[in-house]
């Protein structure tokens, strides 16, 4: 314990007495918190939109009026024809066009379906559909208060269906609060690898590893005390995110916080691992901090389900995804965070974490034990 509570010390000591290294472990996180929260975002709002009047009835304008009231459309443009359509589409003036044909009106009098065309720009394939989702429920709300008072006017109950809708965990539907909770495990995933990653490097680089090679020190205690001041860096990392996420975003914690970071602790303590892992690889900081980006940053990005749903790719890329650490501590995050979910829910993540943090030791422990002998 003495052993290591003094590898411990010459760490932390190390860290201090480089601020630069120190500010860039705690700041990054926040900034790389702030960019992507901002940056990452599906929500669609304040659509460009055309609108073609051929009915200029007050049915077409009380249309017209509820599409720019629900916040969702902005009128910018009144084509007189497709061709101007088009036009504007190609200048990307607009995303979408809504077309009121004539008699609009009368068929509504007549109680025949009235017709509304929306013509969309679907360049921008994921865009494209959810405006076309949002005005698919804004013509459906619409139609259904003309249907109140036609029935209230005739005084005959039409025939209808009412769907009434409740969202759980996110009501506002608001898509920063789906990407929060994964950007915390790619943040911590980044930051611990990338920390760890330096420091074995460091030491050969200033010719200190070989003073530790002569000590009776074993490699487990090298290693324990090398990962355990990162280790407090990092969980300082997260309580910043954490609290930032509170206060710019609103995000609540909607479960256990314990759980929380007993959940990102061994999560924590398989990166450091894998970022010690690779700093007994390499000779360069250089060569050490591009290496743990790559396979770090990368991974997380495109196969975890941070952006891209694991659902929705290639079986191969699925399978591939059972690899990526993050992919499991973000399932588990989500649902402590937005859901309230306890740990014990996730018994097959947990157990993938425990997975990946002992091999990572492992390994970790066998190639330093080697470079040491």
């Amino acid at each position: 314990m003495r052993r290591i509570l003094a590898v411990i010390r010459k760490e932390t000591h190390q860290i201090l007495r480089d601020p630069l290294s120190l500010g860039i472990l705690l700041g990054v996180p926040t900034m790389m918190l702030l960019l992507y929260g901002y940056a990452l975002n599906w929500d669609v709002r304040d659509v460009r939109t055309a609108l073609v009047d051929r009915d200029r009835t007050e049915e077409s304008r009380a249309l017209a009026r509820a599409m720019t009231g629900s916040g969702y459309f902005r009128f910018v443009a009144t084509p007189a024809s497709d061709a101007e359509i088009e036009a504007i589409f190609d200048r990307n003036q607009a995303r979408l066009a809504i077309v009121i044909p004539a008699g609009f009106a009368r068929d509504l009098a007549a109680g025949r379906t009235a017709s509304v065309q929306a013509i969309l720009d679907g360049a921008d394939a994921n865009t494209a559909t959810t405006i076309l989702n949002y005005v698919n429920a804004l013509v459906a709300d619409y139609n259904g208060r003309l249907v109140v008072r036609a029935s209230a006017r005739t005084g005959a109950a039409l025939p209808g269906i009412g769907v009434a809708t409740r969202v759980w965990f996110n009501p506002e539907l608001r898509s920063t609060y789906f990407l929060l909770p994964g950007l915390i495990a790619f943040i911590m995933m980044i930051t611990a690898v990338v920390s760890t990653s330096l420091s074995v490097v460091r030491e050969k680089e200033r010719g200190t590893l070989e003073q530790l090679r002569i000590t009776p020190m074993s490699t487990t205690e090298l290693l324990v005390g090398k990962t355990i001041p990162y280790l407090v860096v990092s969980l300082v990392a997260l309580t910043i995110v954490l609290v930032t996420a509170r206060v710019l975003f609103g995000l609540r914690i909607q479960g256990s916080i314990v759980q929380l970071y007993l959940v990102t602790f061994l999560f924590l303590v398989g990166a450091l691992a894998f970022g010690l892992l690779i700093s007994s690889l390499v000779s360069r900081q250089q060569d050490a901090f591009q290496i743990a980006g790559l396979t770090s940053m990368l991974p997380t990005v495109l196969l975890s389900g941070f952006i891209f749903p694991i659902r929705s790719m290639p079986l191969p890329l699925q399978i591939l995804s059972h690899i990526v650490p993050a992919r499991y501590l973000m399932r588990i995050l989500r649902g402590i965070i937005l859901k309230g979910t306890p740990v014990t829910a996730y018994p097959w993540d947990v157990a993938a974490l425990f997975v990946y943090a002992a091999l990572m030791l492992t390994l970790a422990s066998t190639r330093l034990a080697r470079r040491k002998a």
